[in-house]
């Protein structure tokens, strides 16, 4: 409960330390705070943890236990951080920077979806503290609150809280949610905290019709005929290839759709321009724009006028977390980082730890965190979770220093930079084989000229490969002949990439017409025409088909 004893949900106690001498905890204290501020929190948290309990009897011991939650928030340890949080608020109420601890509390319980608590905690700070970063803090994530009654729960308790009261009136009108029902109460919202009226009248639904028009918003860069823009953009112009062939199959097929296509240009001012079009706000779909900073913008034009918006290419999932009208193709990386915990659970067993090491970016980061929570989840361990550098020796060799493989099941290794394969398999091959622990990689290793079949299809290692398609499949091969007869050329991955995603979201509209959300959260996973299969089951928003495979005999076998 805020205010009193939080009433969290608690992880088994670690045994806690012995008082510890003041000058030695004054060293592990400075030591913590400046490999928290250098950013290396694994190290901070390791220092700081134990100067927080009770027992070490540390005269500092409320603001380690802060900055280690802090350090455990940078690692996305939820939960850590939540248990640092309420240790602190238990064992030291005086605590001057409370206000801190209500805030970071506020966002761990965000984190877990834990929103009543959540908003709890931010309620307990005083109202001339940190005002703007708590209302920040709401505007990122409430949306993510999916059930209605958990809106209307909080929204009884905070009557005057205007973010929540705005983010459920976005919730109704552009989440897909409303019904002739909640018009009462979104009248109410809008009179009581002075909404826009025009912005919250949702748009009447369309239903299903006899053809359909798709924008196509990517940088073709039209503008710079020079070999060198032309061969960096290779990609996008085999991506709308591939949409074209679609385009012709399901035209075959009986279902019509026209294809408009858009240059946004190598930054977000043409794209901005772009969005003034009125022609724009008609169409029925929106497929696109492949960079990170476009594709906000993008998502945030679908959400305000109410059309699907499909990212091509795109594996982050935080681009879809708070918009119900913006999907990625793709499965995200913390879906791909599930799925492979899954696997490894059923593959090697629970009875020996895992140890992941993963690349310091964001895809790889978002994959281990979830490979780790899922795993440990689901009855597994992990002894060890590391990140490291790919470009820096120091940091790979610090990475695979000291790892207990002997007593290990298997190792995870995030990272599609080309060194990598082949470093982590010499270190695993050192370890003797009786006790050499399995391998799970990504699927990009399998295109890295520096490994060799023998490599490849050592014992043990299997490949996340969300992008696997049966090369020998009926549905490849008819594909690959019709694509030939058009480009002249083989299609490249992107080329198969956008042909599958305008024929499975291009039957989706013919299906269920232009608002489908609903539809495909309830549809079974269905078959590939190129790629294994697409699903959106339960509500998800990127693609929760991932498959793992094993290269056995020259032939990748699908095993998950």
């Amino acid at each position: 409960m805020i205010g009193g004893t939080p009433a969290l949900a608690q992880t088994p106690a670690k045994p806690r330390p012995t008082a510890v001498p003041p000058a030695e905890a004054s060293v592990r204290y400075r030591s913590g705070k400046s490999q928290l501020d250098q950013g290396h929190y694994a190290a901070a948290l390791a220092q700081l943890e134990p100067l927080a309990q009770p027992t070490a009897r540390f005269a500092r011991a409320a603001d380690a236990a802060y900055l280690a939650a802090v350090a455990a928030a940078r690692l996305k340890q939820w939960p850590e951080a939540e248990q640092l949080l309420n240790l602190l608020r238990t064992e030291y109420p005086t605590y001057p920077n409370l206000p801190d601890v209500l805030f970071l509390q506020g966002q761990a319980s965000f984190e877990q979806e834990d929103f009543d608590t959540g908003l709890k905690a931010l309620a307990q700070l005083p109202p001339d503290k940190l005002t703007p970063e708590r209302e920040a803090l709401k505007v990122v994530y409430l949306p993510r609150i999916k059930e209605r009654t958990t809106w209307l729960r909080n929204l009884k308790r905070y009557p005057d809280d205007a973010t929540l009261a705005r983010a459920y009136a976005d919730r109704l009108v552009f989440g897909g949610a409303y019904t002739d029902a909640d018009r009462p109460q979104l009248d109410e919202l809008i009179g009581k905290f002075g909404l826009d009226r025009a912005r919250y009248t949702p748009r009447p639904r369309v239903g299903k019709k006899s053809s359909y028009n798709v924008a196509v918003l990517l940088p073709f860069e039209l503008n710079d005929p020079s070999w060198q823009t032309q061969r960096k953009n290779q990609f996008v112009t085999d991506l709308y290839a591939g949409l074209r062939l679609a385009q012709d199959s399901l035209q075959r097929a009986g279902h019509p759709i026209q294809l408009f296509a858009y240059d946004t240009g190598a930054d977000t001012l043409a794209l901005k321009q772009l969005l003034t079009l009125p022609e724009l706000a008609g169409m029925d779909l929106l497929i696109g724009p492949v960079y990170k900073s476009g594709a906000r913008l993008l998502a945030r034009y679908a959400r305000e006028h109410q059309i699907v918006c499909v990212n091509p290419l795109s594996q982050d999932g935080d681009l879809v977390l708070d918009n119900p009208w913006h999907y990625l193709f793709a499965p995200s990386a913390a879906t791909q980082g599930r799925a492979a915990a899954q696997f490894a659970l059923s593959t090697y067993g629970a009875g020996r730890p895992g140890i992941i090491l993963h690349e310091d970016s964001k895809d790889e980061t978002a994959f281990a965190n979830a490979y780790k929570a899922t795993y440990e989840g689901e009855g597994g361990k992990i002894s060890t979770l590391r990140r490291f550098n790919p470009d820096v020796d120091e940091s790979l060799a610090a990475a695979f220093a000291g790892l207990d493989m002997a007593n290990a099941s298997h190792v995870v290794v995030a990272s599609d930079n080309r060194r990598i394969g082949p470093y982590a398999i010499r270190q695993l091959q050192l370890q003797p084989a009786a006790t050499r622990p399995g391998l799970v990689a990504p699927g990009s290793w399998l295109d890295n000229p520096r490994l060799d079949v023998g490599q490849l299809s050592a014992p043990g290692l299997y490949f996340v490969q969300p992008k696997y398609f049966a090369e020998q499949g009926l549905g490849y091969r008819r594909f690959r002949q019709l694509y030939l007869q058009r480009q002249r050329l083989p299609p490249s991955q992107f080329a198969s990439q956008g042909f599958e995603m305008l024929l499975y979201f291009g039957t989706a509209l013919f299906q269920y017409g232009p608002a489908f959300q609903a539809n495909l959260a309830g549809a079974e996973p269905v078959p590939g025409a190129i790629f294994d299969g697409q699903s959106y089951s339960g509500g998800a928003h990127d693609n929760q088909v991932v498959p793992i495979v094993k290269l056995s005999n020259l032939e990748l076998q699908v095993l998950r």
